[in-house]
């Protein structure tokens, strides 16, 4: 035996979608119902532990033989149930879902299947949701039902049947999958990091349970208060409901109420004068937070331990690699400004909500503010954050050869300061406060962080132009300066696009400033790859690419991908800038990578990484320097790139 494929049915009373998979194997109530695997890629056995059958013994000896590759869609699921009763070290498995979207694929087994083009006999059969919740979930008590809480196989025996081929077929479209795409392995590199990946979510981040308690409360008053205050002043029915507000505003400020979209609402309380009105926005400004369902998403995912788990989605962006968030979407956490979290902090674990009206005044507000520090280290530890400076502009200057650019990150480090001085010819030292010239910071700083992957005044209005006082007649000449005064990396952008024209026309691999074009393809499988390789030997993948012509009739490269808006698997469109983000964003990912491999090395443990920021739990006397420091060394295959991090030490989660 070599290779053993495994899918497994479980029961839990714990929701999985709502509380993850950690809280959910836990449960006291968790167990496997359904065993399926195959040896070797051969037909699928089953093994129907909820009706009193066990595993056999070669196969519990196989879970812990590390000769023997384990390999599951969605592995971690798997892995760690399986641990509940049979140990099977992690490092023994493999993931299909990895493999997937490694090579460019979606998540999702029924999904790829489909994106892979495989025979009905090989994809998953479509009962499967309503089997899942017939056995695998709580069910309502009713007089029909006999009063149960649970179905069991005695139950539903056709059902239960049906549901052993539905996990039978789960393996068989795995094995599948994995056939599919063997020929385009995961690197040794990044299945390294997708272990460390499962024992940073299993590790798990702390919580403060009393703040979580009391920011649900106090949000529970506020949003009460604020509804009937609403009502008071309107009349309405349900003050939230667009259609109704719209109506009364129109009515009050003989005004047209377009939407009700946050800048719209934002825009109408600063021009409008009737107070009533005024105040009707101001209460739905502050209903519209949303964070109290980032602290509901915290208490329900919280394990006995007060620790929250599988926070991170490894390879959960693929056309890039970088991790997605999961359950509280720490990627995507409201900012914190007020100078006194502390104080906040204990007015509402007290719930004291009249302290917290007189000091911060706009309670949900405050508690959106507060909703990182609910991360805190464990006990007698600290939290060290750290993160690089300006990675992406690094990257884009070092893989441009953009030499002035080069020298900035070399010394002061100062890109919009520098970038303002480039455009507009003004000496650096001039960009102080307190000197005219200080105002071109500002367009430094929006160039910087809008025009790096070919964008233009779109770009410039998307990144908030506008709202740092420019005006959109201005936007034009921002670009040109801009794009005059990195000559090199708009040529990175028409070079990278006229390689990926030049091998979708010959089928000839193409270098080009360290980075490698191919077409790769195993026709037997009806695979076919526009493949981009990383300097660090990683691979990005555009499935089933062909030239189109864009809107200007010109020959454009299109592939097969998942559109983020509509949630399809469908053709889309790239160019050189989009292709040059790509590979700039890979490039950041892997560097991010680097770092959380030496900071296990060094003895530290990563709880969760935002973006380019790794957030650790140390010891109270750990080195702050030390973490900087080693984010910040030079990494063997990108020699040159200037790298450097920045942190702080604090005592619980926070933007500094």
């Amino acid at each position: 035996m070599k290779h053993l494929s495994i899918d497994i049915e479980t029961f839990s009373s714990v929701d999985i979608k709502k509380s993850g998979l950690f809280k959910y194997v836990q449960s006291p109530d968790f167990q496997i119902l359904l065993f399926a695997y195959s040896i070797n890629f051969e037909p699928v056995q089953i093994v129907d532990l909820a009706q009193g059958e066990v595993l056999p013994g070669e196969i519990i000896h196989a879970l812990a033989d590390p000769y023997i590759t384990k390999h599951a869609y969605n592995a971690p699921f798997e892995w760690y149930a399986i641990n509940k009763f049979h140990y099977s070290p992690l490092n023994q498995w493999e993931c299909t879902m990895l493999h997937g979207l490694y090579c460019g694929y979606t998540a999702g087994l029924a999904a790829t299947a489909v994106a892979l083009g495989l025979p009905d006999d090989k994809r998953k059969m479509s009962v499967g949701k309503a089997l899942i919740k017939t056995f695998c979930t709580p069910c309502k008590p009713t007089k029909s039902n006999g009063h149960r809480t649970r179905t069991l196989p005695h139950h539903e025996p056709e059902k239960w049947d049906l549901f052993k081929e539905y996990c039978k077929q789960d393996v068989v479209t795995e094995m599948e999958v994995e056939k599919r795409l063997s020929n385009f392995p995961v690197p040794s590199q990044e299945q390294i990091l997708w272990q460390l990946d499962q024992q940073i979510n299993a590790y798990g981040v702390a919580v403060d349970k009393k703040l979580i308690e009391g920011a649900l409360l106090c949000s529970e008053i506020t949003t009460s208060e604020l509804m009937e205050e609403a009502i008071s002043i309107s009349g309405l029915d349900n003050p939230k409901s667009v259609k109704q507000l719209s109506k009364w505003l129109e009515k009050e400020t003989g005004e047209e109420i377009t939407d009700l979209k946050k800048d719209t609402v934002a825009g109408l309380i600063d021009t409008i004068e009737c107070d009533k009105a005024k105040r009707m926005l101001e209460i739905r400004q502050e209903l519209s937070k949303t964070s109290v369902k980032k602290y509901t998403a915290m208490e329900q995912a919280v394990c006995e331990d007060g620790r929250v788990r599988g926070l991170l989605q490894f390879y959960g962006a693929n056309r890039t690699g970088r991790w997605a968030g999961r359950l509280v979407q720490v990627q995507n956490l409201p900012r914190n400004y007020l100078e006194t979290l502390s104080l906040a902090r204990k007015l509402v674990k007290e719930k004291n909500i009249d302290a917290l009206k007189l000091i911060y005044g706009n309670i949900p507000d405050t508690l959106s503010q507060l909703i990182r520090t609910a991360f805190i280290p464990s006990e007698g530890n600290i939290f060290i954050v750290a993160d690089f400076s300006a990675i992406e502009a690094r990257v884009i200057a070092w893989l441009a050869e953009e030499q002035w650019r080069q020298e900035v990150f070399a010394t002061h480090g100062k890109i919009y300061e520098a970038s303002a001085s480039q455009m507009f010819g003004v000496p650096i030292e001039k960009i102080v406060k307190g000197n005219p010239e200080y105002e071109l910071r500002q367009k430094g700083k929006v160039a910087e962080l809008a025009l790096g992957y070919q964008g233009g005044s779109g770009a410039l209005i998307s990144m908030g132009a506008l709202d740092m006082g420019l005006t959109e007649e201005e936007l034009p000449d921002i670009v040109r300066r801009w794009r005059s005064s990195n000559r090199r990396i708009v040529d990175l952008w028409y070079g990278i696009e006229n390689a990926a024209l030049a091998v979708m026309k010959t089928g000839q691999t193409v270098g080009i400033k360290g980075i490698i074009i191919s077409r790769e393809g195993d026709y037997s499988n009806n695979q076919d790859f526009l493949t981009i390789t990383l300097p660090s030997g990683r691979k990005l993948f555009y499935v089933k690419p062909f030239l189109s012509p864009n809107q200007w009739g010109n020959d454009s490269i299109h592939y097969w991908g998942m559109d983020q808006t509509t949630k399809k698997w469908t053709t889309m469109d790239t160019y050189g800038g989009k292709l040059v983000e790509n590979i700039v964003q890979a490039i950041a990912r892997d560097c991010l990578a680097e770092s959380l491999v030496r900071v296990r090395n060094a003895g530290y443990q990563t709880i969760m990484h935002i973006h380019d920021e790794v957030v650790i739990d140390a010891p109270a006397d750990s080195s702050l320097e030390q973490i900087c420091d080693l984010m910040g060394e030079p990494i063997p295959w990108a020699p040159g790139l200037q790298l450097k991090a920045d942190g702080f030490i604090t005592e619980f989660y926070k933007k500094d």
